[in-house]
């Protein structure tokens, strides 16, 4: 059974009653939503709840999941220590999302801690107003490449399909702390296109460029719930989304913002995988599909009978250039041609840019005005 509904909540210690103690009337419309979302989880009524949550434990080249049968905690570190939860943990999806993992040899799986953070609570706080049953799962995102946290999401999505059980996912993430001079941390213009651009990329469902997000950026902005909006992109993957844009404000200098993605009856889109890995450029594809047959068995394609004429016909240097997480990893190319035509220089190239060595070298423009060049991300 796939995920019923996804969404994107903030967590501010503000908005309990208890702890902003009038306070939290700033945020008005942030509260409005949070009931809203509370509502609608009750009425779902799932067996499971997955929170991600940047405040749990968080390790620079894992994906945290709590190792307990049952999680605790509360706000006494917020003066309100009269507000306390005691959860059980859904161990059967745990120990599906840890099968998935090892079956892709990826970095995930049970660390030991009970104490729940307000990352978490705070959205249960709204949740369990509404609806008192249901298990959940606390996982931390991962200091790895945000395309590393995107896949966390489809290992979740894939594991939760494999089990029939109701299933909401919550990213819990507030925005810029950097939108007001009173703020936490200030102003800085870098806070405001950061919550311009998240809230549009989310409340259109452009997932894709979640991934688009430049680190040195994120760190500027003063980010917080960047990556568990990318795991909860992740979970989404491939489905046709219909997204319900509830509220922002940056009144206090913190961005919070709120959107809810529901997966429509329609399911048609190639996934997101696919996508990135894809693309309509000939050369780019030719290049991928050089590099894949010789590293895999070790073979070198002949040139394909369906691509563009002037690739079999004409002849021209090609460079290829290869990246991972928008660092360059391999470049190699030719100025003018050496081989009959521009697919296999493209397919030799390829290759040699994986195989042979890292250069990087800058030609003159008038030299590299009749090369061709393919780009593999």
């Amino acid at each position: 059974m796939p995920i019923i509904k996804t969404y994107m909540v903030p967590h501010p210690p503000l908005i309990i009653p208890e702890i902003g103690k009038g306070g939290e009337e700033q945020i008005k419309k942030t509260t409005e939503s949070y009931e809203t979302v509370a509502k609608e989880i009750s009425e779902i009524k799932p067996d499971t709840i997955i929170i991600s949550s940047p405040h749990t434990t968080m390790y620079g080249d894992y994906f945290h999941i709590t190792n307990a049968n049952k999680v605790s905690g509360d706000f006494s570190n917020f003066n309100a220590s009269n507000i306390s939860f005691e959860e059980e943990q859904d161990i059967e999806l745990i120990e599906e999302i840890e099968t998935v993992s090892n079956k892709y040899n990826f970095p995930a799986g049970r660390t030991k801690d009970t104490e729940l953070d307000h990352g978490t609570m705070i959205p249960l706080y709204f949740i369990r107003k509404y609806y008192k049953e249901g298990k959940i799962i606390v996982l931390g995102p991962s200091g790895l490449p945000l395309i590393d946290n995107y896949m966390m999401g489809i290992i979740i999505k894939e594991a939760v399909n494999n089990i029939n059980k109701k299933v909401v996912f919550i990213a819990s993430g507030d925005l810029s702390h950097k939108l007001q001079p009173h703020g936490p941390y200030g102003f800085c213009n870098e806070g405001v296109e950061y919550d311009k651009r998240i809230m549009d990329v989310c409340s259109n469902a452009n997932f894709n460029e979640l991934l688009n997000f430049e680190e040195s950026f994120l760190d500027k902005a003063a980010e917080c719930g960047h990556r568990s909006f990318t795991i909860m992109a992740g979970t989404l993957d491939g489905l046709n989304v219909k997204t319900k844009y509830l509220s922002h404000e940056d009144i206090t200098g913190v961005g919070y913002g709120i959107c809810s993605f529901k997966q429509t009856n329609k399911d048609d889109n190639r996934l997101f995988r696919d996508k990135y890995l894809s693309s309509e450029d000939e050369c780019v594809n030719l290049a991928k599909q050089s590099l894949t047959s010789y590293i895999l068995n070790k073979e070198i394609i002949e040139v394909p009978s369906n691509i563009d004429d002037y690739l079999i016909n004409e002849a021209s240097g090609a460079f290829v250039s290869i990246h991972k997480y928008g660092e360059l990893r391999g470049c190699i190319g030719t100025i003018l041609p050496t081989r009959k035509n521009i697919a296999e220089e493209i397919i030799i190239n390829a290759i040699a840019a994986s195989t042979r060595t890292l250069t990087s070298v800058a030609f003159p423009a008038i030299a590299l005005k009749s090369a061709r060049s393919a780009v593999l991300s």
